[in-house]
C-alpha cells in the first residue's frame, strides 16, 4: 500500500512539473520578431461631382411656406430629370426643413423653410449645365470625390506598391540583423484617400450669378494611400 501511494505521488508531481514547463513555454516571449510598416500612394483626378442646389422661403403661415418650397422643388426636379442619365447625372432631393423664428417676446414671428436638390454623377458638363438652367434655386455647395470603380482601381495600384515596399523593407531589416530570410507572422492592410472636400458655399453661390449659365467647375485630385503593417519572424 505504501509503495502504491509513493508511486502515485511521484506520478502526480511529474505531471504537475510537465504542465508548468508547457505553460512556461507557451508564455515565453517570441524572439527575432520585428514590427514594420510600408505605404503606397497613388494620386488620381476625382471623377465624381455632387452639386447641391438650395432655395429658402419665409412667411407667417407654415403651410404657405411649405407649399412654396414644394412648388419650387417640383419645378427644379422636372427640369433636372430632362437631363438625367444613370451614372452620368443622377437626381435626388436633399434636406427639406421648416422651422419657426421667434421674436423678442418669445412668440413665433415667422416661419423659415429650405429645400435642396442634389445633382451628382460623372458628367461634369451635363451637371453644371443643368444646374444653370434651374430657376429659383441657387448652388449651395459642390464637392468632388472618386467613383467606386476609380477607387477600387487606384487602391489596387497603391496596395501593390505598399506590399512590394513592405517585402523589400522586411528583407532589409532581416539582413540588417544578420538573418538570411524571414516569414510573415501577421499582416494588416488599411487604405484611405485625401481630397474631395466641399467647396465653400459663397464661392458656389457667386458662380451661378448669371442666369441659365453653366456653373464653372473643375475637379481636384485625390491621393489614395494603402498601408501594410505587421510583424515578421526573422530566421
Amino acid at each position: 500500500m505504501k509503495l502504491f501511494t509513493r508511486l502515485y505521488v511521484s506520478i502526480a508531481l511529474m505531471s504537475c512539473a510537465g504542465m508548468l514547463q508547457a505553460q512556461g513555454a507557451a508564455v515565453a516571449p517570441p524572439q527575432n520578431v520585428a514590427q514594420l510598416s510600408a505605404s503606397g500612394a497613388v494620386e488620381v483626378v476625382q471623377d465624381m461631382l455632387a452639386m447641391t442646389l438650395n432655395t429658402t422661403r419665409e412667411g407667417s403661415d407654415p403651410t404657405t411656406v411649405q407649399t412654396q418650397l414644394k412648388t419650387a422643388l417640383d419645378a427644379a426636379l422636372a427640369e433636372a430629370r430632362k437631363a438625367a442619365l444613370p451614372g452620368q447625372l443622377d437626381v435626388r432631393t436633399g434636406q427639406f426643413s421648416l422651422y419657426p423664428r421667434y421674436g423678442r417676446e418669445g412668440k413665433i414671428s415667422n416661419w423659415v423653410g429650405s429645400a435642396e436638390l442634389v445633382l451628382e454623377g460623372r458628367d461634369f458638363t451635363r451637371i453644371s449645365t443643368t444646374a444653370g438652367k434651374i430657376q429659383g434655386m441657387a448652388v449651395a455647395q459642390t464637392s468632388f470625390s472618386l467613383s467606386r470603380e476609380q477607387r477600387e482601381r487606384v487602391e489596387g495600384e497603391a496596395q501593390a506598391l505598399a506590399i512590394n515596399r513592405f517585402k523589400a523593407r522586411a528583407a532589409d531589416v532581416a539582413r540588417g540583423f544578420g538573418f538570411s530570410a524571414y516569414t510573415l507572422r501577421e499582416i494588416a492592410v488599411n487604405s484611405n484617400d485625401q481630397g474631395g472636400f466641399p467647396r465653400p458655399r459663397m464661392m458656389a453661390m457667386e458662380a451661378k450669378a448669371a442666369s441659365d449659365a453653366p456653373v464653372p467647375v473643375e475637379a481636384g485630385r485625390s491621393t489614395v494611400q494603402v498601408t501594410v503593417s505587421g510583424s515578421i519572424q526573422m530566421r
